[in-house]
């Protein structure tokens, strides 16, 4: 029952008490399809067309409009085109594209011309074919050839898989080279697989089926031999950098300096806990060590976003944890310190701003709260700190070209997103928007809230739990617990959930996210206490989270599921073992079962070699508790998961057969380490089957079936 206080107009105190039956609950459709709620669409601002318009797009007639920030005005805008060039690929051949022109054929031959990339001048057109590098003249089409020693296990401007996994990213899909500034130098890796086992990958289809062959290493294994190229563009011989490739060691995104007089090569050894920076002469491959960082754990070399170049062609800013927390350090070119930006223990998130005119420094952090992020600007000092952002609320800002002003959307978990504009002191020029919806009042729905979780140490877990509909202390519900848990990988923010779980809070389930120790929530300090000793303390920590649960007394204490995907499946696989005596259900998707089985440079970077710490990575694994095994686990599994290798869950499976433990599988052919398409439908229908059939012991309403 909900009570309502309001005041007459003579002070009489009325009561006007409206009970849970005269509120909605939200359908369906509400839920799961989008449909007005809540919440309602805001326009949407897609950035800043000076540094005194914003673009809106409005949320009725979809059109761009650029808003005054004074006046509010609006005018019809047309975005300019990013570029009048247009570099494609069509059936194999690159195609360039100026303005409104018909295309232009560039390569006309019957092999794949992958990721075209067009030089800073406009002149030429860099790829790969075969695995060599190549380039193109823009004008007159002729091609010219920077390698020729590419095999099946030599790749030149191509990344192996490891590098394209952990350090260069997806995104990149694989492209391995980069133009200088001025056009007058490619620089490029190569790689030699040569040494790094061939892992098959069987694929189903067709009378024979296949397989496809990828030169994956496993912790332990040998690792790809890297070196760093350069040659100019018109061509002429490889200029390697003064690194020795036979050399266990991994190799950065390597960043460009502003005029092309030399590249940054980020360097780190083997074991992971030594990064280094050179700057090469791309003319001699001679280089220089500017920057030297030794770490006790761990350093991570797959942080793309780790230096910004100031343009005074002077100095550039540093991302570093070294300290146990995430800051910004200034330093010159030549790596002389000039002093850090920030400190303290709290996190910086990511740089959004460098205003050089007066030496100040926009970012986000998580500074009042591990949970959620604000804008703050700071001089380059490090004095002058202040917060631009307000409230108890995770915002994500869009500063104006110059910094004058910035927007923010913002929320929390009782709040649905809103919108304000503010100028570069914080103060609020005018409110921009409300998610809202007029009759947000008129609804019951489940409630959720930002909580801490006390372990036995000290540490007080964050969590993000939302109760049942109408839920009543003396009733006792299920719970799902959803996590990920990997390093330095939190999912628990305080922001606004949307009504995609207010279907089971309807049906009467509790819902939580926790993050432990070492997820980030706790700067590298946290984190680094996983070295060596994966699975550990996330599972000390959800293991206090479930009992924290359990005590509650309006929870059923046989009734606890965990789910999650990836290093989450391992989570939930080792939570079924290794907390067997403290977890009932687990739903897990394409876990890692043992680490030996998973790449180098992720596990190693954690773990150390299997040679080298033979008893973590033994505590570490799932198949170490199979005897423990109790409860019921669906694990769910790609067979051509090419990150998380299926031989994963086959060897735990095989184990649990071997024990006479009963599980559920479920196999998607020709998923990858996710699957969608066709196959969506059947994931979320078999998942609330399983919730139904497990936690509530009921049917399955028909209509979510559909």
């Amino acid at each position: 029952m909900k009570l309502t206080l309001t005041l007459g107009l003579a002070g009489a105190l009325l009561i006007s008490i409206p009970t849970y039956a005269q509120l909605k609950k939200l359908n369906q459709q509400q839920i799961f399809a989008g449909q007005p709620s809540l919440t309602k669409p805001m326009s949407v601002i897609t950035g800043w067309s000076d540094d005194s318009h914003y673009i809106e797009m409005d949320a009725k007639d979809r059109k761009l409009y650029a808003v005054d920030v004074k006046s509010g005005a609006k005018t019809a805008y047309t975005p300019p085109a990013q570029s009048n060039v247009n570099v494609t690929v069509e059936q194999n051949d690159i195609y360039i594209k100026y303005g409104k022109n018909e295309p232009k054929r560039l390569t006309n031959d019957k092999d794949d011309e992958k990721n075209p990339v067009l030089s800073p001048d406009g002149k030429y057109v860099a790829f790969t074919r075969n695995n060599d590098l190549f380039a193109v003249d823009t004008e007159t089409a002729k091609e010219i050839r920077y390698t020729s020693d590419a095999t099946d296990v030599i790749y030149n401007g191509w990344s192996s898989w490891v590098y394209y996994e952990e350090i260069l990213g997806r995104p990149t899909n694989y492209r391995a080279f980069w133009w200088a500034p001025d056009s007058k130098h490619i620089a490029f890796m190569r790689f030699d697989d040569t040494k790094v086992p061939m892992f098959p990958i069987y694929g189903s289809t067709g009378q024979h089926g296949y397989v496809e062959k990828t030169r994956y290493p496993k912790a332990g294994d040998p690792n790809p031999e890297v070196k760093v190229g350069f040659v100019k563009t018109t061509g002429g011989p490889v200029v390697w950098a003064d690194f020795n490739e036979k050399d266990d060691q991994y190799f950065g995104t390597p960043f460009w300096s502003y005029d092309g007089a030399n590249l940054m090569v980020q360097w780190m050894n083997r074991g992971q806990d030594n990064l280094k920076f050179y700057t090469v002469n791309p003319v001699t491959g001679a280089k220089k060590e500017i920057y030297d960082e030794k770490q006790s754990s761990w350093i991570s070399l797959d942080d793309r976003d780790r230096i910004e170049y100031l343009k005074d062609k002077k100095h550039y800013i540093l991302q570093s944890d070294k300290t146990g927390w995430a800051h910004f350090y200034l330093y010159t070119l030549d790596g002389k310190l000039i002093n850090p930006i920030t400190s303290g223990k709290w996190q910086i998130s990511h740089l959004v701003h460098v205003d050089e005119k007066i030496k100040v420094v926009y970012f986000m952090a998580r500074k009042e709260a591990s949970t959620r992020t604000d804008l703050y600007r700071v001089d380059y000092n490090g004095k002058n700190l202040k917060r631009l952002t307000f409230g108890d609320y995770t915002h994500q800002v869009q500063l104006s070209p110059n910094g004058t002003y910035f927007i923010t959307t913002y929320s929390n978990v009782s709040t649905p997103t809103k919108r304000t504009l503010l100028d570069n002191t914080g103060k609020v020029i005018k409110e921009l928007g409300d998610s809202k919806s007029a009759d947000y009042d008129q609804y019951i729905f489940g409630k959720t809230e930002m909580i801490t979780i006390p372990t036995d140490d000290g540490y007080n877990l964050p969590a993000v739990i939302t109760y049942p509909t109408n839920f009543d202390q003396n009733k006792k519900y299920p719970v799902i617990m959803s996590i990920y848990g990997g390093p330095n990988a939190g999912t628990v923010t305080n922001t606004w959930k949307g009504t995609g779980n207010q279907w089971w809070a309807n049906e009467g389930i509790i819902q939580i996210a926790v993050d432990h120790r070492a997820s980030g929530q706790f700067g590298k300090a946290g984190v680094a206490l996983m070295h060596r000793n994966l699975g550990k303390w996330e599972m000390k920590d959800y293991t206090t989270a479930a009992r924290w649960l359990k005590a509650k007394p309006w929870v059923d204490n046989k009734k606890l599921l965990i789910t999650g995907h990836s290093y989450g499946g391992y989570m939930t696989c080792m939570a079924l073992t290794m907390g067997a005596g403290d977890f009932d259900f687990g739903y897990a998707g394409a876990p890692v079962t043992s680490w030996e089985l998973y790449d180098t440079h992720y596990t190693e970077r954690f773990m150390d070699t299997p040679q080298e710490n033979p008893e973590g990575y033994k505590n570490g694994s799932v198949l170490t508790y199979v005897n423990n095994y109790k409860g019921l686990l669906r694990i769910m599994h790609g067979d051509m998961d090419d990150n998380v290798h299926m031989q994963n869950t086959i060897q735990l499976i095989d184990k649990l057969q071997n024990a006479n433990k009963h599980f559920e599988l479920m196999i998607y052919p020709g998923g990858r380490h996710g699957w969608g398409g066709v196959k969506t439908p059947h994931d979320r229908a078999e998942r609330i089957r399983f919730y139904y059939q497990n936690l509530l012991n009921k049917p399955v309403p028909e209509e979510l079936l559909k």
